[in-house]
């Protein structure tokens, strides 16, 4: 691990070093603000701060990975290590997918699971440095703090072993390892092979600008890629020989653009071109385009969906050309659940946020600079050192997360941890950077003490499965799970 967070001459650099980087001398979480937490509860808490430099390790070990999706052998490598060693069950490669596992320890019920994610984002590579800086030249970057996302899951299921050992408590805790989330397919292809089926309870967390409740939905999305196929020939010498499968790019494009008037104002619709052709004197034979399709509810996307299959084959029947489409996945809308989010809140109350030090603050107001001047905007606090209460009704997330199709067969709530500046935008550098330092490693702690101590109260008290339960069938009572991944259909094994 290298130090090079120091050299940028504009902090206290030796308070910046101790602080910011990894190692013992950053303070330790204190373990509750209040009393009603459960002496099991308070033993899962006294766990996580006395092993709180292996979960603040293994974020970093990943961190510097940083791999993309479905490619993410080294950092799933490192946390089926730290989970068979603390002596959970592992199966590695689960549902046709090398870098995905399911991790038990336990026996009977209830049985509660715990998300891993461990995934990074192409092109973000960044240092621990409040200015732009790859830590690796082209590389990957956990620009969605993934790095701490499945460090502290593991780290909570640790805690919550030791504490069914210690009280002698019925009950079975999971990790399910899953693989490129940033795509929305890990998820959604371990249920397909019937991985959480027999799960009672479903808890996760994701790092954030924010201290919340995840008392919410999110958008449903498809990933299609639709690639035209043409004929090739001399741009100049032999045009009327050649069909262009990037001129089916490029109409059906202008389609889905015409289209964006006559949608609803949820509806979401990006595309990049991932092949475009090779030069421009050969009539390109072969060109593709990759679309990320949502909406709040999944019936609304589904029908975008097929509105933009049929914008695709009038394209190519304008350019005499074929297209094929290849549906990669599909993600349904989170389905919130109250008894649960309650309990995420109370515990999480009686916790605390992560409580910051000055030079913290000090960096993440760095980090902020550069985006105040780009957007135009004025960030009222360097980080978030509140709890946000919870919503009388469920809010609507603007993102999406294969989350969605496990709630919709699950009880499932999980909540945010301030692990990125304030108001930070999503998949930016300045979140590398942040969650790879000591704010990240702070926000993954209190993510592992909430997550175990909620875990922890449902062991105590499995009435609390059947209420979520109830709350569940409730939210989709006249709904049905469609998926538009057809039959069979195996997971793929890259996306890019």
């Amino acid at each position: 691990m290298t130090s090079h967070l120091l050299c940028n001459g504009s902090l206290p650099a030796c308070a910046l070093a101790v602080t910011l980087l990894l190692g013992s001398s950053v303070p330790a979480q204190s373990t509750s603000k209040g009393t009603s937490l459960s002496v099991a509860q308070q033993q899962a808490i006294a766990y996580l701060d006395a092993n709180r430099e292996l979960l603040w390790q293994l974020n970093r070990k990943i961190w510097e990975y940083a791999e993309i999706g479905l490619q993410e052998r080294q950092s799933a490598a490192a946390l089926v290590h730290v989970l068979r060693k603390h002596g959970f069950q592992v199966e590695l490669g689960v549902a046709d997918m090398p870098t995905a596992f399911v991790a038990s320890y336990g026996s009977g019920r209830p049985i509660i699971g715990l998300l891993a994610e461990y995934d990074a984002l192409p092109g973000l590579s960044q240092d621990t440095v409040p200015q732009r800086k790859p830590y690796r030249e082209g590389g990957a970057g956990h620009a969605c703090g993934h790095s701490a996302l499945g460090s502290a899951a593991v780290g909570a299921a640790l805690a919550v072993k030791h504490v069914l050992e210690q009280r002698g408590l019925p009950g079975t805790i999971r990790v399910y390892g899953t693989p490129a989330e940033e795509t929305g397919i890990g998820k959604v292809y371990m249920l397909r092979a019937g991985l959480f089926r027999d799960l009672d309870i479903c808890l996760h967390w994701h790092p954030s600008g924010k201290n919340h409740v995840l008392f919410s939905s999110s958008k449903a999305i498809t990933s299609v890629k639709f690639t035209f196929h043409g004929i090739a020939a001399h741009a100049s010498a032999s045009p009327q020989d050649g069909r262009s499968a990037l001129d089916a790019v490029e109409l059906m494009n202008i389609g889905v653009n015409y289209m964006r008037e006559h949608v609803r104002e949820d509806a979401r619709f990006h595309y990049v071109i991932t092949d475009g052709g090779g030069q421009p004197n050969v009539v390109p034979p072969q060109a593709q385009v990759w679309y990320y399709i949502r909406a709040d509810r999944h019936e609304d996307m589904e029908r975008y969906a097929r509105w933009i299959m049929d914008i695709a084959r009038a394209a190519a029947m304008m350019t005499q050309t074929k297209v094929t489409i290849d549906i990669i996945t599909d993600n349904h809308e989170l389905v919130p659940n109250r008894p649960l989010s309650e309990l995420l809140h109370e515990v999480f109350r009686q916790i605390g946020p992560p409580q910051f030090t000055d030079e913290e603050k000090a960096f993440a107001r760095q980090l902020q600079e550069p985006l105040e001047e780009q957007l135009g905007v004025k960030y009222t606090k360097p980080l978030d050192d509140a709890i946000a209460p919870l919503p009388d009704k469920p809010t609507a997330m603007k993102g999406s997360t294969d989350v969605g199709d496990i709630s919709w067969f699950v009880p499932t709530s999980g909540i945010g941890t301030a692990c990125f500046p304030y108001e930070s935008p999503g998949h930016s550098w300045q979140n590398v950077a942040a969650v790879g330092s000591s704010i990240g490693n702070k926000g993954l702690l209190v993510a592992a003490k909430v997550l175990a101590a909620a875990a922890v109260a449902i062991y105590e008290k499995p009435e609390l499965v059947e209420a979520a339960r109830r709350d569940l069938k409730q939210r989709l009572k006249g709904r049905t799970y469609r998926s538009l991944i057809p039959e069979g259909q195996k997971p793929p094994r890259s996306i890019r």
